[in-house]
């Protein structure tokens, strides 16, 4: 099981991008949370098998249709034994 906090740059706010991300994750079998920030950027935290997280990253670079994404920084992070679910944070 592996955790990692990540921030994503670029057209990412206003696009469905955390929608595009909650989805992914869900259908990878992830947990986690993803949400906007101040600074037009978004940021989630991942956990899962890595195999799932490499295929959620590659995922979330391609984004939806709409995002753009300009750059991507990865943490990896301490594993949350009682996180179940993947959601959005508003």
């Amino acid at each position: 099981m592996h955790r990692y906090f990540i921030q994503v740059f670029g057209r990412v706010q206003g696009v469905g991008f955390r929608y595009f991300a909650n989805y992914t994750a869900l259908a990878l079998d992830l947990t986690g949370w993803v949400k906007n920030c101040e600074d037009g950027s978004v940021q989630l935290e991942v956990q899962g098998k890595k195999e799932n997280i490499s295929l959620f990253i590659e995922k979330l670079k391609k984004g939806n249709r709409f995002a753009k994404i300009d750059d991507m920084n990865l943490k990896k992070v301490e594993t949350i034994t009682n996180d179940k679910s993947f959601r959005v944070i508003y």
